[in-house]
């Protein structure tokens, strides 16, 4: 008898295939392109902290293929992290490497050195922070003093929202130990819609449950598969309330155009703010995983990174059924810092480039009521996170604006040299963290 292969059945397989061969690598995109010349630059402290005061020095060095480029010449320049610098200079390295004096700061924050060097193949960057007494940085923006009673309100209304759950089977995602979704559902208003991906143990039984919420940008998602195979339920959602498994030009065309720029739609108003559906949305997300019956009904952890990990800590400032989270890097923290003479978060609302917009009495009092470090206050559940100091996206002053308020258990991780990516390690580390809290009996 001959062996005959079902076409669509091939065809699943493969698609099957693809997809965790992508998600094995996902980690690696995010990582810096490695090129044959590098600037290296580093403080002259291992830990690269210092206390006010105290004086910092940069090494500078340029390598092609491991060894020093004699004669290479370094431009570089020296300031408070994503503010004009101090201190620009050019020198020639002799010997490949250089050392200046970056001088110190007076009040706690960050002091960055920029580095460039060129040779005929192009032109290469580097960069170093020196952190001083990042513990002590104090956040600038307003705590409303009606706050609470603002995200009360607003949870109580989404409460009064019928569910509306929509299921599909993505056959050729799903695995032999776990069934995988698309999911859409209704989200803070009539109409709304809320989409994800949910991963399933499909053994019966009763699981714990992560919440993954997104970065920043118009994609599609995947799911956690990997993470539901430990038997944990997982649930990956986008904030834009569109279907997360279209055809990738979609999102690039979203992306360009109707939702260009939407960290900035309807600011001038707290309650029209584009933000206010994403953050019930990572509720209403929470309201779909805690009532699905494979949950074990005690425990649910959320976690991710830049727009993720200010979502991450959000929503556990939110909502009390969340007892553990894990942030990396997390945006929108402390934004008005640029109003006082450093950093501010991501999205930069009052950067050089956007002050002058967005510096109007009714956007900065919207800000407080969406800005993280006013969820880091009211965090009361265990916290693991990890930043570098070289993130130019998400400013470590920022952070630490949100992370030195939060009164919660927390462990802080530094992977200093990173900028707005990670280690393999780390993920590894964080995911470790989440499953040993989310499966301890």
């Amino acid at each position: 008898m001959r062996n005959t292969i079902n076409p669509e059945s091939l065809k699943l397989r493969f698609h099957h295939l693809l997809f965790f061969f992508l998600l094995a690598l996902a980690p690696a995109f995010s990582q810096p392109i490695e090129r044959a010349t590098k600037i290296i630059v580093a403080p002259d402290r291992e830990d690269w902290t210092y206390k006010t005061g105290d004086k910092v020095k940069f090494t500078i060095t340029v390598l092609k293929n491991g060894n020093p480029v004699k004669n290479a010449s370094i431009r570089y320049e020296i300031g408070l992290e994503k503010m004009d610098p101090t201190i620009k200079e050019t020198k020639t390295a002799a010997n490949g490497t250089i050392t200046v004096d970056a001088g110190t700061l007076k009040t706690p924050g960050f002091l960055r050195c920029i580095a460039w060097t060129a040779n005929g193949e192009g032109e290469y960057r580097g960069l170093a922070t020196a952190g001083f007494e990042p513990e002590k940085i104090q956040p600038t923006v307003a705590n409303p003093a009606d706050f609470d009673t603002f995200w009360e309100t607003a949870k109580k209304e989404l409460a009064t929202i019928p569910l509306d759950v929509k299921m599909t089977l993505l056959p050729e995602r799903c695995t032999e130990k776990v069934n995988v979704y698309h999911v859409n559902l209704q989200n803070f208003k009539l109409g709304t819609r809320l989409y994800g991906i949910l991963s399933v143990p499909k053994k019966e039984g009763k699981y714990p449950a992560l919440l993954k919420v997104p970065g920043a940008g118009v994609r599609a998602y995947y799911g956690d598969p990997v993470t539901a195979e430990k038997d944990i339920i997982t649930f990956e959602i986008g904030i834009h309330g569109i279907s997360v498994i279209m055809d990738p030009s979609v999102y690039n065309d979203l992306g360009l155009g109707a939702l260009n720029g939407y960290p900035n739609y309807n600011l001038d108003d707290k309650d029209r703010f584009y933000y206010k559906r994403v953050y019930l949305g990572c509720v209403r997300a929470n309201d779909f995983l805690t009532s699905l019956p494979q949950y074990d009904g005690t425990n649910l952890a959320v976690t991710g990174g830049s727009q993720g990990g200010a979502l991450s800590i959000i929503t556990a400032g939110l909502d009390p059924r969340v007892k553990w989270l894990g942030a990396f890097y997390p945006a929108l923290s402390d934004v008005t810092g640029y109003l006082s003479g450093r950093a501010g978060g991501w999205p930069h609302y009052f950067d050089k480039t956007s002050v002058k917009v967005n510096n109007t009495k009714e956007k900065l009092a919207t800000v407080g009521y969406y800005d993280v470090v006013n969820f880091a206050r009211r965090v009361k559940v265990p916290g693991y996170y990890m930043w570098g100091y070289n993130d130019e996206t998400c400013p470590p002053t920022s952070m630490y604006s949100a992370y030195n308020v939060t009164t919660a258990p927390k462990e802080l991780k530094l992977y200093l040299e990173t900028g707005h990516w990670t280690y393999p390690e780390e993920r590894d580390v964080m995911n470790n963290w989440l499953i040993t809290k989310l499966k301890a009996k």
